[in-house]
């Protein structure tokens, strides 16, 4: 409180928001990371099998319920905070369904684990490489992907038909049949009367060949061919 009485009392009003922290279990997933990528060969050995460990940038390898539950908590802060922090114009929004599109799904994990990592560095070079790069690709994809497709709310998969065309029994098919096409090209025996290449002859015994041979002379204990 100000000591001055004639002082006006201002609203405190912070200019920036903190990014925001992942949870305990996800803390711990980031320590036995750094173990696994800096600790002794005892504490990795300790950590058992490690591609086995949940990556926190990548959803799929994090396979306990609650862990995942934790997972999602924290991307949802992250998408709000930097809707919140780094969005002016509309068409730069993370839109609110980005839960419905698995593009970004995987995006915006990765995103938000570099900023975390970023934001722990010692320097600021960390976090003006992640300014630099990685916000403004992750924003220039995001835009050409979505569109203008959710500004108004989620709309259906525009490439849902195509998909099911993909996924069909007859394109399925004929993928499998090109595929076994060119694996039988690789299994076709060879042609014996195909003479192209080199070929290794065998020598046997240690006897010269006579003169009137027409094999070129050549070294009964070394095998090298004589001029």
């Amino acid at each position: 409180m100000s000591g001055n009485p004639g002082a006006k009392q201002l609203r405190p009003a912070p200019m920036l928001r903190p990014f925001p922290e992942p949870g305990r279990g996800l803390l711990q997933c980031y320590r036995e990371l750094d173990l696994a990528l800096n600790g002794t060969k005892e504490q990795q050995q300790a950590l058992g099998n490690l591609r086995m460990l949940p990556r926190p940038w990548e959803p799929s390898s994090v396979r306990h319920p609650l862990l995942r539950h934790e997972l999602w908590v924290w991307l949802e802060a992250a998408v709000t905070w930097h809707n919140i922090e780094y969005v002016w114009d509309v068409s730069m929004a993370i839109p609110a369904c980005w839960p419905e599109h698995p593009h970004l799904v995987h995006e915006i994990a990765v995103l938000t684990d570099q900023r975390h990592r970023a934001g722990l560095s010692l320097t600021s070079d960390h976090l003006e490489e992640w300014h630099r790069y990685a916000l403004p690709a992750f924003t220039e994809r995001m835009r050409a992907r979505t569109k203008t497709h959710c500004e108004d709310g989620h709309q259906e998969w525009p490439a849902r038909g195509r998909f099911s065309r993909h996924v069909a029994e007859d394109a399925v098919t004929h993928r499998r049949e090109q595929f076994a096409r060119d694996e039988a090209g690789l299994q076709r025996p060879a042609d014996p009367s195909d003479d192209s290449g080199p070929r290794l002859r065998v020598v046997e015994g240690d006897t010269p060949p006579s003169p009137d041979s027409d094999e070129p002379p050549y070294d009964p204990h070394t095998g090298e061919v004589l001029d």
